[in-house]
């Protein structure tokens, strides 16, 4: 029996001399020489007890090693779970207890923490360390350079990436080889990804975008990455002549925006340039083609099932949506209280089907049931809405949805002409309870540098915009909206913080 992931993305580079990872500081790391080092600690994953199927968490920064942590379980069949380094070790805990994980591998200034609640677990803790080194990779570091895959079937688990638990426990999403594998090569042909490309990497790697989209189509097309620790603007300004692509998420765009050095000329050697993980403002859009001529492909997934949408390669890449379904996904807006589908431009819920939906929830049968249907459309939380021609626009999440006197509001409708008022470089719609309609609306501003915001302007401009059970009832201005580490705005962190302040 094949390993699917080892076969397609690692067992063709076994020899190869091409190079892979490039580093910020000039030093280069070959397919061939990542591959032995993931060989090497495949072992020591084996001779550490761990068996195919067992669970390995991963709470380590970024580096060439905690990556090749990920190519050692595939070879390994053990299943993947990579942790965000911002969880405390409460949140952290709670995953490898979930997960009945048999190693962790973490920093060593968070072994005090974590000892002890591993130890109470049975579960054995080792360090990697950000520059490479630790205890992990001592363990490696005489072991053989070569390793055997251990054979996995489609449907095994190759990965556990759990949900951000905003609305309760975190769930832990189970995928598959298939499930990578299917979309990954749907993705590297969509966006005619080949062995010439180079890409900036400046993702964290504990996130589908950074790890299953990003690093798995390079794998696959044998191309090489700028592997970079984190988003640096003059580094990646430095690294652009290099590369021909790059993925990002929105605050990457806007960051080299705002610097003069990001020109045209700078840009010419790219074909490429994605953005992902939380919505691209058409402001953004626009200004990034005024700038570069480069007209940046948004695409849309999530952690459940990678990416279901994408604005085609050739062809328009409209602002302001997440393009039509991939190759092979089917995609469906339905009413969220019955099911049934709705037409072109009605908003509704996203349900999407096809070989990259995960296979449920760890340990969460009921849960699993609730957002599987039976017929296998996976419900994913998103309000949106479909054009006649296809390109699905999103709306919103569904808990974000505010309801005011009877009255559904989409905070995306009203941000959207926010975004537009003179001086607001960007805005977030949250609701608070209302004694007499349910919620009502607050609007959360961002000046432009140096702006100075008039909230009655505002809000003489949106009486004539919006209808009247749209208009925000309240106002709050903030020098930054909260976001996660990729870049999406935390709406619950806002509606916890003013919730009480305007429930009136």
């Amino acid at each position: 029996m094949p390993n699917p992931l080892y076969d397609a993305l690692f067992a063709p580079h076994l020899d190869k001399d091409t190079t892979f990872l490039i580093m910020p500081d000039g030093t280069s790391l070959t397919h061939g020489d990542f591959l032995r080092m993931a060989a090497r600690f495949a072992h020591a994953l084996q001779d550490a007890g761990l068996h195919p199927g067992d669970r390995l968490a991963a709470q380590v920064d970024k580096s060439p090693q905690a990556l090749a942590v990920y190519a050692a379980c595939v070879m390994a069949g053990v299943v993947f779970l990579p942790l965000n380094t911002g969880y405390t070790p409460r949140e952290v805990d709670y995953f490898i207890e979930n997960s009945g994980t048999s190693l962790v591998l973490g920093r060593a200034e968070a072994r005090e923490e974590l000892h002890h609640d591993c130890d109470r677990m049975g579960v054995r803790y080792e360090t990697l360390e950000a520059d490479g080194t630790g205890s992990f990779p001592d363990l490696a570091a005489a072991k053989p350079d070569h390793f055997d895959a251990v054979d996995r079937a489609p449907d095994d688990l190759a990965a556990l990436l759990y949900t951000s638990g905003t609305t309760g426990l975190s769930k832990g999403a189970m995928l598959s080889h298939g499930n990578l594998l299917s979309n990954t090569r749907v993705l590297r042909d969509v966006w005619q990804f080949g062995a010439d490309d180079v890409l900036i990497h400046a993702l964290p790697i504990f996130h589908t975008h950074g790890l299953f989209v990003a690093t798995n189509i390079l794998l696959l097309a044998g191309g090489a990455m700028i592997f970079m620790p984190r988003f640096n603007l003059s580094a990646v300004l430095k690294a652009l002549p290099q590369a021909t692509t790059m993925m990002g998420v929105p605050t990457f765009y806007t960051r080299l925006l705002d610097d003069p050095r990001f020109t045209r000329d700078l840009t010419s050697n790219m074909r490429l340039f994605i953005s992902g993980s939380a919505p691209l403002l058409p402001e953004t859009h626009r200004a990034f083609e005024d700038r570069t001529g480069h007209r940046i492909l948004e695409r849309y997934g999530m952690t459940e099932t990678n990416m279901n949408t994408s604005n085609p390669f050739d062809g328009e890449r409209r602002a302001g949506t997440v393009g039509v379904p991939l190759p092979g996904v089917e995609l469906r807006i339905t009413d969220p209280d019955t099911g049934a589908t709705r037409a072109p431009g009605e908003v509704g819920m996203i349900e999407v089907r096809g070989p990259n939906v995960f296979q449920g929830y760890w340990r969460m049968p009921e849960k699993t049931a609730e957002e599987l249907r039976p017929d296998g459309f996976f419900i994913t939380g998103d309000l949106g809405v479909a054009s006649d021609d296809g390109y699905v626009s999103i709306v919103g999440r569904s808990k974000d949805l505010i309801i005011s006197g009877g009255f559904n509001i989409y905070p995306k409708d009203v941000e959207m002409v926010l975004d537009e008022e003179a001086g607001v470089l960007e805005s977030a719609v949250i609701g608070a309870p209302h004694p007499d309609f349910g919620e009502s609306v607050v609007a959360v501003l961002v000046p432009e540098p140096g702006a100075v915001l008039d909230i009655a302007e505002i809000e003489a401009e949106l009486g004539g915009r919006l209808a009247r059970f749209k208009q925000p009832r309240h106002y709050v201005i903030l020098d930054e909206l909260p976001r996660n580490s990729m870049g999406k705005v935390q709406k619950k962190k806002l509606r916890n913080a003013y919730r009480e302040v305007f429930s009136d």
